[in-house]
């Protein structure tokens, strides 16, 4: 699973036990050879649905941590790509690693809670990838909110996420019980680290987006094996 270059088993313990800016501020040089990282397949399967290249004008990137989308998003764009994250660590990493990237729009990297985007109708496109287990399930109508008031109208939001798997499956109790250690973690240690699975799922974050005024497409089927069971949301503001 870990890459020989990816971080020790101490230092994954040291982020666990961090917060979730600093703990990703120490992983951030090694982030991209762990298996957090949203795959690269994933994501240019995903961004080739909005459009040909120069299709779009300013895009901005969620949670954008190493800069792995943004690679893929910038041929799409004419203006600007934005990365935000909360983590200066990342962005920094990011910034490193996006050097050369194919494209001709600008790159621009933001720090901040994604809970509170300072946006305003300035996006064509918003993505986020490998993201939402960092938002409480309380906090998840603030960042759709958010997202929604970054786009501009027929402005579009493009996420991966799964349908809620079947309880026989092995995996939903795998991420069940690390939900239910990660609750222990944070309840007898601070400060919190926020990290659960089976988060935004299509349903979910149907409603949401929908309650926001967005229309919802749901694309299943379309990613590369082994990625194929999970889900392509296209979400357009209206």
């Amino acid at each position: 699973m870990f890459h020989r270059q990816g971080p020790t088993l101490r230092e994954l313990a040291v982020q666990a036990l961090s917060s979730v800016e600093h703990g990703y501020d120490l992983l951030a040089p090694k982030f991209d050879y762990t298996p957090f990282r949203t795959p690269d397949p994933v994501l240019k399967a995903a961004i080739e649905q909005v459009g040909p290249p120069g299709s779009i004008g300013s895009a901005l990137d969620v949670c954008c941590g190493t800069g792995a989308a943004m690679r893929f998003l910038r041929p799409l764009a004419r203006e600007r790509v934005v990365g935000f994250d909360l983590s200066q660590g990342m962005l920094e990493e990011a910034s490193r690693r996006l050097s050369g990237a194919p494209g001709s729009a600008r790159f621009e990297f933001v720090r901040g809670d994604a809970r509170e985007l300072p946006f305003d109708g300035e996006f064509d496109l918003v993505t986020s990838f490998g993201a939402f287990g960092h938002i409480l399930e309380e906090d998840e109508p603030r960042l759709v909110r958010g997202i929604a008031r970054a786009l501009r109208p027929g402005g579009r939001f493009v996420f991966v996420t799964s349908h809620p798997p079947s309880k026989l499956h092995p995996g939903f109790w795998l991420a069940k019980g690390f939900n239910a250690a990660m609750r222990v973690r944070n309840a007898l240690w601070k400060p919190p680290f926020v990290m659960y699975y089976l988060t935004f799922l299509v349903p979910r974050a149907r409603a949401l987006l929908e309650a926001e005024g967005f229309t919802v497409e749901v694309r299943d089927g379309i990613l590369p094996e082994p990625f194929t069971p999970l889900s392509t949301v296209i979400a357009t503001r209206g």
